[in-house]
């Protein structure tokens, strides 16, 4: 089978992200966020402000999206950009609301979500967020993780789409306090309802407030094929169907 997806994969690798578009219809869409408004927002896992609506563990907490989110478009495109053998290591739902002053500075994903807290070699920082742990592992780990970001909404500078400065992802942690602006460059992920962005966790990102009195949701999933140490587990591990 020809690899469609190759323009993609080479972006990705050399800026850090890649931005496809209509890999869900309008109807797939709607599905998924009707099954979204009816669940049980009550849990340890939902976050709810006036600026901000997240689900941490989306795939747990609304599994009968699955099979919407991971339809043919998408689990062709994680076969051939990833491979066959990676796996779900973390889901979580956004929904940053019309009126929303919610804003992120550059920054890094360093972070990734385990079972249970542990002292390990070369493991930390331990944060705990809404019950879940999660640690900065070693740097190999994060360089393996790719991030889905499935777009609910049209996405744009006015209303919150990622920032992010390309190629940053190849300088390992780089703190955003020692960005030199002479060199790099910014460019906004404007991304279509039904498409995607994906990215490296190390690329440098960040989200600016809502101007446009446009909502942005996004339903964001990391996918790793690396084994943590026997003691420590993945706390979203999910094997795709492809």
């Amino acid at each position: 089978m020809d690899n469609i997806f190759q323009p993609h994969q080479e972006q990705l690798s050399e800026q850090g992200f890649t931005i496809v578009e209509n890999i869900y219809t309008e109807d797939e869409v709607t599905q998924i966020l009707e099954l979204i408004v009816n669940i049980d927002n009550s849990k340890a896992t939902f976050r709810k402000s006036a600026d901000l609506f997240a689900i941490r563990q989306f795939l747990k907490e609304v599994p009968a999206t699955h099979s919407l989110i991971f339809n043919k478009n998408l689990t062709q495109l994680i076969s051939q950009l990833f491979g066959q053998d990676f796996f779900v290591v973390k889901s979580i739902y956004f929904d940053k609301p019309e009126t929303s002053n919610w804003y992120v500075p550059y920054h890094q994903d360093l972070t990734i979500s385990v079972d249970k807290k542990l002292e390990m070699e070369n493991f930390g920082p331990w944060t705990v967020k809404q019950n879940q742990f999660a640690v900065q592992p070693p740097i190999e780990i994060l360089e393996n993780i790719v991030t889905i970001r499935i777009h609910l909404d049209d996405t744009n500078g006015n209303n919150g789409a990622l920032r992010v400065i390309p190629k940053s992802h190849t300088k390992k942690i780089y703190r955003p306090e020692h960005i030199d602006w002479s060199k790099e460059s910014e460019t906004t992920c404007n991304v279509k309802q039904g498409g995607l962005m994906i990215m490296k966790p190390l690329l440098l990102h960040s989200s600016s407030r809502t101007t446009n009195n446009q909502k942005r949701r996004v339903i964001h999933i990391e996918f790793s094929n690396i084994a943590l140490p026997t003691s420590l587990q993945w706390a979203e591990w999910m094997k795709v169907d492809i």
